[in-house]
């Protein structure tokens, strides 16, 4: 009887993971789609920004300095893109709603819990159930197609700062693009750029229209997200206007429970500040 709910387990565990289950990945083309998008659209940045107005700059400390902070933040920019895309955002356990789960978590008997219909879990407080992922996800904010994963209590700093991060590249990138019309409207055109100037441009504008795009959504995202940290209340319990029925905590605490303990480790897409007890393990997949 163990040894196949053992291997049970073991098989409903491997969906939305690859690599030998070693990593957290959604298999949704809608996602995937969205996500190659934005790695192209980043690399598209990079290269109009060096090709095109930074490297051949007649001001080489200006090129230099300009140079360093970019790529330093459209490497944690993809970075946290790629963390929040492949980490558990806390997908509780399919199947797990069994007699000898639900006695190793010391339910009493009559004692009332929540039990998910679509993934047959045990249902923890603040979890939904997530079509596209097709898990119950703890405290779960949304499913963004952009990182093709959900936005839930593991993966929701890495989140955070990805949105951080793009709206602070979009910004710099427009400061770039107008000091570079400026510097090509006061010198030749031809001397501005390696490319024709209907193609430089080109690439200019299209690179003002992608990062005002991007500040703009980024930047709201980021108020949307840092808003319902503040007040511990998801994106679906605010959408759904649930009553709360945990209890709240206050709003340093809430975010120390994003982000762990204040430290430069709360800009850093590579620390994870989430930890748990050997309760909660049977709410996680593991």
């Amino acid at each position: 009887m163990n040894y196949e709910y053992t291997n049970l387990r073991n098989s409903v565990e491997m969906h939305n993971k690859c690599c030998s289950g070693r990593m957290w990945c959604v298999k949704d083309i809608c996602g995937i789609v969205c996500a190659i998008m934005t790695w192209l659209l980043i690399i598209f940045a990079e290269f109009v920004v060096m090709r095109v107005i930074l490297w051949p700059s007649p001001y080489p400390v200006f090129s230099t300095i300009n140079t360093i902070i970019f790529q330093i933040l459209a490497f944690l920019a993809f970075a946290s893109h790629l963390r929040t895309m492949l980490s558990d955002p806390g997908a509780v356990p399919r199947g797990n709603a069994t007699k000898e789960i639900i006695q190793q978590l010391g339910f009493r008997e009559g004692e009332v819990f929540f039990k998910c219909p679509k993934c047959c879990s045990i249902k923890p407080d603040r979890a939904h159930h997530c079509s596209v992922c097709n898990r119950c996800i703890r405290k779960m904010d949304h499913h963004c197609p952009w990182v093709n994963n959900c936005v839930g209590e593991n993966n929701q700093k890495y989140f955070v700062l990805f949105t951080f991060y793009i709206a602070i590249i979009s910004t710099h990138a427009m400061f770039l693009v107008i000091n570079q019309f400026a510097l090509c409207v006061k010198h030749e055109w031809r001397d501005c750029s390696p490319y024709s100037p209907p193609a430089t441009v080109f690439l200019l504008l299209f690179l003002t229209f992608e990062a005002l795009l991007f500040a703009v959504f980024t930047m709201v995202m980021l108020a949307t997200q840092l808003s319902a940290i503040w007040n511990d209340e998801t994106g679906i319990e605010q959408l759904k206007k649930e009553e709360a029925r945990w209890v709240k905590k206050s709003r340093w605490k809430s975010i120390q429970a994003v982000f762990g303990r204040f430290s430069i480790a709360w800009f850093s897409p590579f620390t994870n500040p989430v930890s748990r007890s050997k309760y909660e393990t049977q709410f996680y997949s593991v």
